[in-house]
Protein backbone atom coordinates (compact mmCIF):
# COMPACT_ATOMS: atom_id res chain seq x y z
CA UNK A 1 0.00 0.00 0.00
CA UNK A 2 1.11 3.59 -0.41
CA UNK A 3 0.43 4.36 2.87
CA UNK A 4 2.27 1.71 4.09
CA UNK A 5 5.11 2.97 1.78
CA UNK A 6 4.65 6.98 3.17
CA UNK A 7 4.80 5.19 7.11
CA UNK A 8 7.96 3.56 6.45
CA UNK A 9 9.43 6.63 4.55
CA UNK A 10 9.48 8.35 7.85
CA UNK A 11 11.91 5.97 9.72
CA UNK A 12 14.75 7.97 8.49
CA UNK A 13 13.06 11.08 9.50
CA UNK A 14 11.99 10.14 12.84
CA UNK A 15 15.44 8.89 13.59
CA UNK A 16 16.96 11.91 13.68
CA UNK A 17 17.84 13.29 17.17
CA UNK A 18 18.71 16.76 16.31
CA UNK A 19 15.12 17.97 16.36
CA UNK A 20 15.24 20.50 19.13
CA UNK A 21 14.93 23.92 18.89
CA UNK A 22 16.66 26.52 21.60
CA UNK A 23 13.63 28.81 21.47
CA UNK A 24 11.68 25.76 23.30
CA UNK A 25 14.88 25.00 25.62
CA UNK A 26 14.60 28.72 26.43
CA UNK A 27 10.92 28.90 27.07
CA UNK A 28 11.30 25.58 29.36
CA UNK A 29 13.80 26.85 31.38
CA UNK A 30 12.28 30.35 31.92
CA UNK A 31 9.02 28.40 33.12
CA UNK A 32 11.32 26.47 35.55
CA UNK A 33 13.29 28.97 37.06
CA UNK A 34 10.19 31.37 37.46
CA UNK A 35 8.82 28.28 39.88
CA UNK A 36 12.26 28.16 41.72
CA UNK A 37 11.72 32.13 42.38
CA UNK A 38 8.14 31.82 43.20
CA UNK A 39 9.26 29.33 45.87
CA UNK A 40 12.71 30.13 46.96
CA UNK A 41 14.43 27.68 45.78
CA UNK A 42 18.71 27.35 44.23
CA UNK A 43 17.48 24.80 42.04
CA UNK A 44 15.09 21.81 40.41
CA UNK A 45 15.86 18.70 39.61
CA UNK A 46 13.52 16.32 37.40
CA UNK A 47 14.04 12.51 36.95
CA UNK A 48 10.38 11.62 36.17
CA UNK A 49 10.76 10.15 32.42
CA UNK A 50 7.79 12.58 31.11
CA UNK A 51 9.27 15.78 32.91
CA UNK A 52 12.46 14.79 31.73
CA UNK A 53 11.02 14.10 28.21
CA UNK A 54 9.87 17.45 28.52
CA UNK A 55 12.86 19.79 29.47
CA UNK A 56 15.15 17.82 27.24
CA UNK A 57 12.95 18.58 24.33
CA UNK A 58 11.72 14.69 23.83
CA UNK A 59 14.63 12.94 24.93
CA UNK A 60 14.96 9.00 25.95
CA UNK A 61 16.08 8.82 29.55
CA UNK A 62 14.73 5.32 30.37
CA UNK A 63 15.21 1.69 29.43
CA UNK A 64 12.04 0.26 30.26
CA UNK A 65 8.17 0.93 31.38
CA UNK A 66 7.91 3.10 34.75
CA UNK A 67 7.94 6.50 36.26
CA UNK A 68 11.63 7.13 36.72
CA UNK A 69 14.64 7.63 34.13
CA UNK A 70 18.10 6.83 34.40
CA UNK A 71 19.35 10.30 34.16
CA UNK A 72 18.43 13.86 35.86
CA UNK A 73 18.12 17.45 34.59
CA UNK A 74 18.78 20.36 37.46
CA UNK A 75 18.12 23.93 36.75
CA UNK A 76 19.84 26.31 38.59
CA UNK A 77 19.86 30.15 38.51
CA UNK A 78 22.02 30.43 36.15
CA UNK A 79 23.07 26.79 34.70
CA UNK A 80 21.54 23.39 33.99
CA UNK A 81 23.14 19.90 34.50
CA UNK A 82 22.35 16.19 33.08
CA UNK A 83 23.52 13.85 36.37
CA UNK A 84 23.58 9.69 35.64
CA UNK A 85 26.24 7.42 36.07
CA UNK A 86 28.97 5.88 34.09
CA UNK A 87 26.90 3.65 32.73
CA UNK A 88 24.58 6.00 31.12
CA UNK A 89 27.05 8.94 30.48
CA UNK A 90 27.95 7.71 26.59
CA UNK A 91 24.06 7.32 25.85
CA UNK A 92 23.15 10.71 26.90
CA UNK A 93 26.18 12.36 26.20
CA UNK A 94 26.25 10.63 22.25
CA UNK A 95 23.01 9.71 21.23
CA UNK A 96 20.34 11.92 22.89
CA UNK A 97 23.09 14.84 22.39
CA UNK A 98 22.34 16.58 25.91
CA UNK A 99 25.84 18.38 25.61
CA UNK A 100 24.36 20.12 22.22
CA UNK A 101 21.38 20.89 23.93
CA UNK A 102 22.90 22.61 26.86
CA UNK A 103 23.19 20.52 29.74
CA UNK A 104 27.04 19.67 31.47
CA UNK A 105 27.01 16.22 31.89
CA UNK A 106 27.75 14.88 35.44
CA UNK A 107 28.71 11.21 35.82
CA UNK A 108 29.06 9.01 38.97
CA UNK A 109 30.50 5.30 39.07
CA UNK A 110 27.19 3.43 39.24
CA UNK A 111 27.96 1.56 42.78
CA UNK A 112 28.08 5.43 44.39
CA UNK A 113 24.76 5.79 46.27
CA UNK A 114 25.51 9.04 47.15
CA UNK A 115 26.63 10.93 43.91
CA UNK A 116 23.63 11.94 42.76
CA UNK A 117 21.73 13.67 46.02
CA UNK A 118 25.62 14.88 47.02
CA UNK A 119 26.31 16.33 43.22
CA UNK A 120 22.72 17.75 42.82
CA UNK A 121 22.89 19.96 46.11
CA UNK A 122 26.47 21.20 45.54
CA UNK A 123 25.65 22.58 41.99
CA UNK A 124 22.52 24.22 43.30
CA UNK A 125 24.03 25.33 46.43
CA UNK A 126 21.26 26.09 48.22
CA UNK A 127 17.51 24.46 48.63
CA UNK A 128 16.28 22.18 45.79
CA UNK A 129 12.89 20.96 44.51
CA UNK A 130 12.08 17.90 43.29
CA UNK A 131 9.63 16.20 41.19
CA UNK A 132 9.97 12.55 43.00
CA UNK A 133 10.95 13.19 46.39
CA UNK A 134 10.78 15.73 49.27
CA UNK A 135 13.82 13.81 51.42
CA UNK A 136 16.25 16.79 49.52
CA UNK A 137 13.67 19.76 50.14
CA UNK A 138 10.72 20.58 48.65
CA UNK A 139 8.84 18.06 46.34
CA UNK A 140 7.13 19.92 43.02
CA UNK A 141 5.59 17.32 41.34
CA UNK A 142 2.36 18.48 40.67
CA UNK A 143 4.06 22.19 39.98
CA UNK A 144 6.12 20.66 37.70
CA UNK A 145 3.26 18.53 35.94
CA UNK A 146 1.45 22.16 35.43
CA UNK A 147 4.35 23.74 33.64
CA UNK A 148 4.15 20.82 30.80
CA UNK A 149 0.54 21.36 29.75
CA UNK A 150 0.85 24.75 27.69
CA UNK A 151 2.12 23.31 24.50
CA UNK A 152 5.22 25.66 23.06
CA UNK A 153 5.15 25.88 18.91
CA UNK A 154 7.92 23.22 18.46
CA UNK A 155 6.11 20.62 20.76
CA UNK A 156 3.27 21.16 18.96
CA UNK A 157 4.62 20.70 15.39
CA UNK A 158 6.05 16.85 16.37
CA UNK A 159 3.05 16.22 18.06
CA UNK A 160 0.83 16.72 14.65
CA UNK A 161 3.83 14.39 12.99
CA UNK A 162 3.42 12.27 15.42
CA UNK A 163 -0.34 12.34 15.61
CA UNK A 164 -0.38 11.31 12.01
CA UNK A 165 1.87 8.60 11.67
CA UNK A 166 -0.02 7.41 14.74
CA UNK A 167 -3.69 7.23 12.97
CA UNK A 168 -2.42 6.30 9.70
CA UNK A 169 -0.08 2.84 11.49
CA UNK A 170 -3.03 2.40 13.35
CA UNK A 171 -5.81 2.93 10.72
CA UNK A 172 -3.60 0.94 8.00
CA UNK A 173 -3.74 -2.27 10.55
CA UNK A 174 -7.39 -2.14 10.84
CA UNK A 175 -8.03 -1.70 6.62
CA UNK A 176 -5.59 -4.68 6.29
CA UNK A 177 -6.64 -6.83 9.12
CA UNK A 178 -9.19 -9.97 8.61
CA UNK A 179 -11.57 -11.72 10.58
CA UNK A 180 -10.03 -14.97 11.90
CA UNK A 181 -6.78 -13.43 12.93
CA UNK A 182 -5.82 -12.86 16.29
CA UNK A 183 -6.08 -10.30 19.01
CA UNK A 184 -2.15 -11.29 19.64
CA UNK A 185 -1.59 -11.14 16.43
CA UNK A 186 -2.93 -7.99 15.56
CA UNK A 187 -1.63 -6.14 18.45
CA UNK A 188 1.77 -7.70 16.78
CA UNK A 189 1.38 -5.89 13.50
CA UNK A 190 0.21 -2.69 15.42
CA UNK A 191 3.55 -2.88 17.94
CA UNK A 192 6.31 -3.91 15.05
CA UNK A 193 4.75 -0.84 12.54
CA UNK A 194 4.87 1.49 15.41
CA UNK A 195 8.51 0.41 16.40
CA UNK A 196 9.27 0.80 12.32
CA UNK A 197 8.61 4.36 12.74
CA UNK A 198 10.36 5.06 15.54
CA UNK A 199 7.01 5.36 17.50
CA UNK A 200 7.07 3.73 21.01
CA UNK A 201 4.03 1.61 21.74
CA UNK A 202 3.01 1.78 25.26
CA UNK A 203 -0.03 0.14 25.72
CA UNK A 204 -1.10 -1.92 22.21
CA UNK A 205 -5.36 -2.96 21.90
CA UNK A 206 -7.06 -5.06 20.39
CA UNK A 207 -10.21 -6.84 21.82
CA UNK A 208 -12.86 -8.36 19.69
CA UNK A 209 -16.32 -9.94 19.85
CA UNK A 210 -18.35 -10.18 23.25
CA UNK A 211 -15.14 -8.96 25.03
CA UNK A 212 -15.74 -5.54 23.65
CA UNK A 213 -19.01 -5.74 25.49
CA UNK A 214 -17.60 -6.87 28.73
CA UNK A 215 -14.52 -5.25 29.58
CA UNK A 216 -13.46 -1.74 28.92
CA UNK A 217 -9.53 -2.24 29.27
CA UNK A 218 -9.03 -5.66 27.32
CA UNK A 219 -6.06 -6.74 26.74
CA UNK A 220 -4.99 -8.98 23.40
CA UNK A 221 -5.57 -12.39 23.95
CA UNK A 222 -5.22 -15.76 21.48
CA UNK A 223 -8.95 -15.26 20.45
CA UNK A 224 -10.04 -15.32 16.82
CA UNK A 225 -11.77 -11.88 15.64
CA UNK A 226 -15.23 -13.34 14.32
CA UNK A 227 -17.29 -10.34 13.99
CA UNK A 228 -16.04 -7.06 15.32
CA UNK A 229 -12.78 -5.77 16.53
CA UNK A 230 -11.88 -2.56 18.68
CA UNK A 231 -8.27 -1.18 18.04
CA UNK A 232 -5.99 1.55 20.00
CA UNK A 233 -3.39 2.34 22.34
CA UNK A 234 -1.03 4.95 23.82
CA UNK A 235 1.99 5.64 21.34
CA UNK A 236 4.86 7.68 22.52
CA UNK A 237 6.78 9.93 19.61
CA UNK A 238 9.66 11.87 20.97
CA UNK A 239 8.49 12.31 23.95
CA UNK A 240 4.75 12.81 23.50
CA UNK A 241 2.31 10.54 23.91
CA UNK A 242 -0.99 9.74 21.32
CA UNK A 243 -3.97 7.42 22.25
CA UNK A 244 -6.65 6.99 19.84
CA UNK A 245 -9.55 4.20 19.31
CA UNK A 246 -10.73 2.81 15.99
CA UNK A 247 -13.14 0.20 15.16
CA UNK A 248 -13.45 -2.43 12.52
CA UNK A 249 -16.80 -4.46 11.63
CA UNK A 250 -16.68 -7.83 9.68
CA UNK A 251 -20.89 -7.99 9.79
CA UNK A 252 -22.87 -5.31 8.42
CA UNK A 253 -24.01 -2.75 11.12
CA UNK A 254 -26.90 -2.84 12.77
CA UNK A 255 -29.29 0.60 13.17
CA UNK A 256 -28.54 0.14 17.30
CA UNK A 257 -24.88 0.10 17.11
CA UNK A 258 -24.82 2.68 14.52
CA UNK A 259 -26.75 4.98 16.18
CA UNK A 260 -24.88 3.99 19.48
CA UNK A 261 -21.53 5.09 18.18
CA UNK A 262 -22.74 8.23 16.71
CA UNK A 263 -24.16 9.19 19.90
CA UNK A 264 -20.79 8.39 21.61
CA UNK A 265 -18.73 10.93 19.32
CA UNK A 266 -21.16 13.17 19.97
CA UNK A 267 -20.51 12.85 23.77
CA UNK A 268 -16.59 12.98 22.95
CA UNK A 269 -17.08 16.44 20.95
CA UNK A 270 -19.38 18.24 23.71
CA UNK A 271 -16.21 17.22 25.98
CA UNK A 272 -13.62 18.89 23.66
CA UNK A 273 -16.14 21.83 22.24
CA UNK A 274 -16.41 22.99 26.15
CA UNK A 275 -12.28 22.20 26.72
CA UNK A 276 -11.38 25.71 26.40
CA UNK A 277 -8.57 27.76 27.95
CA UNK A 278 -10.18 29.38 31.00
CA UNK A 279 -12.63 27.07 31.54
CA UNK A 280 -11.71 24.13 34.29
CA UNK A 281 -11.10 20.47 33.63
CA UNK A 282 -14.24 19.32 35.31
CA UNK A 283 -16.67 21.92 33.51
CA UNK A 284 -15.76 20.00 30.07
CA UNK A 285 -16.64 16.84 32.57
CA UNK A 286 -19.85 17.91 33.75
CA UNK A 287 -20.89 18.98 29.94
CA UNK A 288 -20.01 15.48 28.89
CA UNK A 289 -21.74 13.81 31.77
CA UNK A 290 -24.97 16.48 30.86
CA UNK A 291 -24.50 14.73 27.00
CA UNK A 292 -24.92 11.43 28.52
CA UNK A 293 -28.20 12.52 30.49
CA UNK A 294 -29.56 13.81 27.10
CA UNK A 295 -28.82 11.02 25.15
CA UNK A 296 -30.58 8.43 26.81
CA UNK A 297 -27.08 6.76 28.63
CA UNK A 298 -27.20 8.57 31.87
CA UNK A 299 -25.75 5.41 34.09
CA UNK A 300 -22.86 4.56 31.30
CA UNK A 301 -21.08 7.64 32.96
CA UNK A 302 -20.52 5.62 35.88
CA UNK A 303 -18.71 2.74 34.09
CA UNK A 304 -15.68 3.99 33.30
CA UNK A 305 -13.23 7.89 33.55
CA UNK A 306 -13.53 9.80 30.72
CA UNK A 307 -10.19 10.79 30.12
CA UNK A 308 -8.25 14.23 30.57
CA UNK A 309 -4.94 16.52 29.62
CA UNK A 310 -2.76 14.17 27.60
CA UNK A 311 1.04 15.08 26.91
CA UNK A 312 4.64 13.61 28.13
CA UNK A 313 2.04 10.54 30.09
CA UNK A 314 -0.63 8.66 28.80
CA UNK A 315 -2.85 10.64 31.03
CA UNK A 316 -1.31 13.57 33.66
CA UNK A 317 -4.73 12.65 35.67
CA UNK A 318 -8.13 11.54 34.58
CA UNK A 319 -10.14 14.37 35.44
CA UNK A 320 -12.89 13.91 38.09
CA UNK A 321 -15.25 16.77 39.36
CA UNK A 322 -12.62 18.07 42.17
CA UNK A 323 -10.30 18.76 39.63
CA UNK A 324 -11.15 22.79 39.04
CA UNK A 325 -7.84 23.64 37.57
CA UNK A 326 -7.60 25.48 34.24
CA UNK A 327 -7.29 24.82 31.21
CA UNK A 328 -4.25 26.43 29.57
CA UNK A 329 -3.13 27.47 25.79
CA UNK A 330 -2.37 24.99 23.72
CA UNK A 331 -3.21 22.24 26.04
CA UNK A 332 -3.36 18.35 24.87
CA UNK A 333 -6.84 16.39 25.85
CA UNK A 334 -7.73 12.40 25.17
CA UNK A 335 -11.21 12.54 26.19
CA UNK A 336 -12.85 8.58 26.08
CA UNK A 337 -16.26 8.44 27.39
CA UNK A 338 -17.56 5.17 26.65
CA UNK A 339 -20.85 3.24 26.00
CA UNK A 340 -20.92 -0.69 26.79
CA UNK A 341 -19.76 -1.92 23.27
CA UNK A 342 -18.39 1.44 21.99
CA UNK A 343 -15.38 4.23 22.94
CA UNK A 344 -14.77 7.46 20.75
CA UNK A 345 -11.42 8.42 21.50
CA UNK A 346 -8.54 10.67 20.09
CA UNK A 347 -6.03 13.19 20.62
CA UNK A 348 -6.65 16.87 20.30
CA UNK A 349 -4.92 20.08 21.26
CA UNK A 350 -7.12 23.05 22.51
CA UNK A 351 -6.90 26.74 22.15
CA UNK A 352 -8.58 30.04 22.22
CA UNK A 353 -9.02 29.65 18.58
CA UNK A 354 -10.44 26.11 18.38
CA UNK A 355 -9.01 22.68 18.70
CA UNK A 356 -6.42 20.61 16.48
CA UNK A 357 -6.93 16.84 16.17
CA UNK A 358 -3.13 15.23 16.18
CA UNK A 359 -5.13 11.88 16.04
CA UNK A 360 -7.64 11.88 12.63
CA UNK A 361 -9.59 9.90 10.05
CA UNK A 362 -7.03 9.57 7.33
CA UNK A 363 -7.45 6.07 6.09
CA UNK A 364 -11.14 5.61 7.52
CA UNK A 365 -14.52 6.40 6.68
CA UNK A 366 -16.11 9.58 8.75
CA UNK A 367 -18.56 10.80 10.51
CA UNK A 368 -20.09 14.24 10.98
CA UNK A 369 -21.39 15.40 14.81
CA UNK A 370 -22.68 18.96 15.29
CA UNK A 371 -22.28 20.85 18.93
CA UNK A 372 -23.49 23.96 19.23
CA UNK A 373 -23.19 24.80 15.71
CA UNK A 374 -19.58 23.60 14.95
CA UNK A 375 -19.43 20.71 12.96
CA UNK A 376 -16.31 17.50 13.98
CA UNK A 377 -15.94 15.35 11.14
CA UNK A 378 -14.36 11.83 13.16
CA UNK A 379 -13.52 8.39 11.93
CA UNK A 380 -16.47 5.87 12.01
CA UNK A 381 -16.91 2.30 12.27
CA UNK A 382 -14.77 0.52 9.06
CA UNK A 383 -16.96 -1.85 7.75
CA UNK A 384 -15.53 -5.26 6.11
CA UNK A 385 -17.97 -7.26 4.77
CA UNK A 386 -16.15 -9.41 1.82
Amino acid sequence: MNENRELHEKKEENGNRGFHDNRELAEKLGRVRRLMAERGLKGIYVKRQDNFGWLSCGRVSYLGPGEMGNCGLLVTEEGQYAVTTNIEEPRMREEEALEELGFVIRAGVWHDEGFESRTVKELAGGAVGSDFTDAWGSNLAGDIQKLRFSLTQEELDRYITGGRLVSRLVEEVGMTMRAGETELSVAGRLNDLARQCNVEPLSVFCTSDERIYKFRHAIPTEKPVRERAQLGGNYRYKGLVLCLTRYVNFVPLTKELKKQYRDNVEIDCTMIHSSRPGNTFSQALEAGKAAYERLGYGAEFDLHHQGGPIGYAPRDYRVGFSHHGIISENQAFCWNPSITGTKSEDTVVVSSQGETFLTKPFLYPTVQVEVEGQTYIRPDILVKCF
